[in-house]
């Protein structure tokens, strides 16, 4: 199985003919299950975390980048930031970050279309769509713009490298091994990385703390009053839990960590394969389109705002 279009027609293909369920290998020692049918997906997506325990080898991998964060920690640690981080995704927290993503996807369009106009008739959708998601995240999550999708951005490459080098380590099961893997040159690479990311979450974190102990907590939210914008960063520090304790710096690492490496890459992975299948149906392209049209008829601005 390649790690590539040719691996990933394959994988359809093995759907369409195990049509339930089908299990195959990585090396001898690492079985994966995969769920084709819904009736089989259901039970699995409703089951508690007390029964549906995560893997640990791939997230194993994670832990030295993303921490103890919602995706890698488990029991009463995950049940706990679960619940603090909840206020994160109340409406109106998210309404104004739609804003940031017209803004986000505005520069991706601007950018395909230099491109065509140029001559470009192919692109890497997902590398573009990647780019896209990062650069809204960074927005949403610490209120920072790397302006990635046009110029370079050390922490975003950095980004993208960590997770390239977890996919590759993933398929060497010599090198699930930590101390075999660290003395490599991508365990080197992966160290590295994770230090760069870290410094940068951790810079932020130590900036927002100070103004937020200066100013107290009323004065700090009546000034992110005014811009509109109460980010991600912004919701952990002034979460707390029934005894008035909040998250350390560290758990706020984790999570900030956490967001930027689960929201940018499955988000981009989702819109792209979006964007194939109405390409490859695009009688549901023009269905979409039309809706799309509809909704926003008459509007000022016209931009879709929620």
């Amino acid at each position: 199985m390649k790690n590539n279009e040719e691996g990933m027609q394959f994988i359809a293909h093995l759907g369409h003919y195990f049509r339930d369920v089908h299990l195959s290998w990585v090396g001898p020692v690492y079985p994966i299950l995969r769920l084709v049918h819904p009736n089989f997906i259901a039970p699995l997506l409703q089951a508690s975390a007390a029964v549906a325990p995560k893997e640990m080898t791939l997230y194993g991998f994670l832990k030295p980048w993303l921490g103890d964060g919602l995706l890698v920690s488990a029991g009463e640690k995950w049940s706990h930031h679960r619940c603090l981080l909840t206020p994160a995704f109340h409406f109106d927290i998210l309404k104004p970050y739609v804003k940031i993503f017209n803004q986000s996807v505005n520069i991706m369009h601007a950018k395909w279309q230099r491109l065509t106009t140029k001559g470009t008739a192919h692109l890497d959708m997902f590398e573009h769509i990647s780019l896209m998601t990062l650069n809204s995240l960074q927005k949403c999550i610490f209120s920072v713009d790397s302006n990635c999708q046009e110029s370079n951005s050390e922490y975003i490459a950095a980004i993208l490298e960590l997770s390239s080098l977890i996919v590759k380590r993933h398929r060497q099961p010599f090198l699930y091994v930590d101390f075999l893997y660290y003395l490599t040159a991508d365990g080197r690479r992966f160290h590295k990385a994770c230090d760069l990311v870290h410094n940068f979450t951790d810079a932020v974190i130590r900036e927002r703390r100070s103004t937020l102990n200066t100013q107290g907590a009323d004065e700090f939210l009546k000034a992110k009053a005014k811009t509109k914008t109460l980010d991600f960063i912004d919701v952990l520090l002034l979460a707390k839990d029934e005894h008035g304790k909040g998250l350390s710096d560290e758990d706020i690492r984790a999570e900030a960590d956490t967001f930027m490496f689960g929201g940018h890459d499955t988000t981009a992975s989702a819109l792209s394969w979006i964007l194939y299948n109405l390409a490859k149906h695009p009688e549901y392209q023009e269905r979409c389109r039309q809706e799309v049209r509809e909704l926003l008829r008459d509007r000022e601005p016209e931009e879709i705002e929620w």
